[in-house]
Parts: C-alpha cells; sequence; structure tokens
C-alpha cells in the first residue's frame, strides 16, 4: 500500500511517499481502507521531532481519517465490513489503509462526507473539550476567539454558538472574518488593524469576556487576556504563530482570571468514556445542523506537502484533508 513516510525526523519537506507492507489485523483490531485523511498542525510537529511525543521512527503520520472498514480481526464487536467510520489514532492516517482497534471507531452520519468526517474528530473534539470540560462554557457567556477562521477556530466558533454563547470572532484579515462571521461569529475583530484589548473591551460595554479560546499564541496572547474579565477563563490551545508567549502571573490574579492548558489528546487516554459522550454530542449538533466541518482543500496524498504549508501559513479556513 502506499503511504507517507517519515523515517527520521527533518523538515516536512524530506517526507517521501513509498509503497509500504500492509499491517496486520491483529486481535480487537479492523482494517480501514482510508477515503479521506484529516491534516492538523501537530502532524507537522511530529514529523520535526518538536511535539510533546516522539514516535519511534520510521513511522507513518496522520492522527485522524474517514473511510470503510475492510477486514476484521478476531473479538471485534458491533463493527462489520463495509461500515463507515471515523477513527483517531495518533499515527498512520496518510496511507491507503489504517489498522485501528475496533473501540478507537466511530460511525460516521449517513449525511457526513468522508472529507466532513476527517475534518470532525480532532479539531471539534479539541474545541468541545476546552470550552466544555475546561472552560465550562455557560449559555449567554461571551467567548474570544483568536484564529477564528482556522481549524480549531472555525470549531470553536460553531461550537460556542450551539452551546448558547456570544462569539466574537478575531483573525487578521476581512476575508478570514468574512468566514468567521459565515460560520456564526456574532462580532469580529481585525487584530492586523485594530487594538485587540480596546475593540473588545469595546464590544463587551467594558466588562470583557468570559473566555478566551487561544491557537495562536505569540504577541496576541497578553492583549487577549487582558481583554478577559471577572472569572474569566483563558484556554491554551496552542502556538500556531510560533513563539510561546510569556504571560505576567499577575493578570491572573487581576480579575480572578483562570489560565488552563488543553491537551485534548492527552485527555481522551485518560477519560475515554467522556470523551465518547462528548463525540456523541458533536454527532447530535452535526445531525441538528448547528456546526458542519468546513473543508478548504484536499490534496492527493503525493501533495501533502501543500497541505503542510497552507497550514504553516495560516492560509487555511477550517480545515484541509488528503485522499489517499
Amino acid at each position: 500500500m502506499r503511504a507517507l513516510v517519515c523515517q527520521d525526523f527533518a523538515p516536512y519537506d524530506q517526507l517521501q511517499v513509498e509503497d509500504v507492507p500492509e499491517p496486520p489485523v491483529g486481535e480487537g483490531f479492523v482494517m480501514v481502507d482510508v477515503k479521506a485523511a484529516g491534516v492538523n498542525f501537530p502532524d507537522i510537529l511530529l514529523v520535526e521531532g518538536k511535539y510533546q511525543m516522539k514516535p519511534e521512527t520510521p513511522f507513518v503520520p496522520g492522527m485522524e481519517a474517514a473511510g470503510v472498514v475492510s477486514a476484521l480481526g478476531e473479538g471485534v464487536q458491533g463493527v462489520k465490513a463495509g461500515d463507515r467510520v471515523i477513527v483517531a489514532t495518533m499515527l498512520g492516517a496518510f496511507a491507503e489503509k489504517v489498522p485501528a482497534h475496533f473501540s478507537q471507531l466511530v460511525p460516521m452520519p449517513d449525511a457526513m462526507s468522508f472529507e466532513e468526517g476527517a475534518a470532525l474528530t480532532t479539531i471539534y473534539g479539541t474545541s468541545y473539550h476546552g470550552l466544555k470540560d475546561r472552560a465550562q462554557l455557560k449559555e449567554g457567556e461571551t467567548v474570544l476567539v483568536l484564529g477564528a477562521a482556522g481549524g480549531v477556530g472555525v470549531a470553536a466558533v460553531q461550537l460556542a454558538k450551539a452551546m448558547g454563547a456570544k462569539v466574537i470572532a478575531a483573525a487578521s484579515n476581512p476575508e478570514k472574518l468574512a468566514f468567521a462571521k459565515e460560520n456564526g461569529a456574532d462580532e469580529i475583530v481585525d487584530y492586523s488593524k485594530e487594538d485587540l484589548k480596546a475593540r473588545v473591551k469595546e464590544l463587551t460595554g467594558g466588562k470583557g469576556v468570559d473566555v478566551v479560546y487561544d491557537p495562536v499564541g505569540g504577541d496576541l496572547s497578553e492583549p487577549a487576556l487582558r481583554a478577559s474579565g471577572w472569572d474569566a477563563r483563558y484556554l491554551v490551545i496552542g502556538f500556531a504563530s510560533g513563539p510561546i508567549p510569556k504571560i505576567p502571573l499577575n493578570l491572573a490574579l487581576l480579575n480572578s482570571r483562570n489560565i488552563q492548558g488543553v491537551f485534548w489528546g492527552a485527555w481522551v487516554g485518560r477519560n475515554p468514556r467522556a470523551n465518547a459522550q462528548n463525540i456523541k454530542e458533536l454527532f447530535d449538533f452535526y445531525v441538528a445542523g448547528k456546526i458542519k466541518p468546513q473543508v478548504s482543500a484536499a490534496y492527493p496524498l503525493e501533495d501533502y506537502a501543500k497541505a503542510f504549508e497552507d497550514l504553516l501559513n495560516r492560509r487555511v479556513k477550517g480545515k484541509v484533508v488528503l485522499t489517499p
């Protein structure tokens, strides 16, 4: 089978699509023929050896996929050949086939395309965990979403609206802000031209927001935190801009603010039942038309570098996928 292989940690453009042996289907595992695989920023960090975990090399990257079950191992329950499924797997999705334990599979709603399925698990799982479990977002509260046109950003916009919040979307140009508005944002802030803190304070009547959702980091983090109000929750999602900010801790003391890390992947390993419930609720939102994964581009496996470049250059609106 064809797969994108990381032979050793190195810049992502050194990866190669190779013919590799099809992996075995062990006890409790199924084989999924991959129709689409979601591309995420951590995939780039993984192949370059910059992520929190470092897998043994060589390995096939790719955290999530949507496809069709083609083979069953011994002891598999509740799954049959031909089922359309989403699979969350830390590695292996950038290939024509990926093995997964049957407990990692989620049946896809009939109306959901493979591209949508591949764009759902990581970004919506992360955003929902952050807003629901960490921030404990309440109906009527106000959420500031940075990087609101990116994958996790637009997922956070949609989910916050589905949960009954008011959403202020912040992004770097009018096109991205229009996209965030189309996906449910109530107010928009162009942080390339406007003072983020001042504009958010103005939009909230001086009160500040209740929750900050920050996947961007860098120079935006401190003004975003300053734009939050009493007992606010600041969610640390990631650092897409590159630099990890150094936040003055007196900002947490002032207004009794809470700075909370959101590491969805590690949380899933510790709380599989809670995550299963979250995934069910995400599908309920999807079926009800309250969320819809946005796929800006789909590339063949050989063009993986274009997908990675889109992410790094922040050209993606929503999600980009590979189609092996």
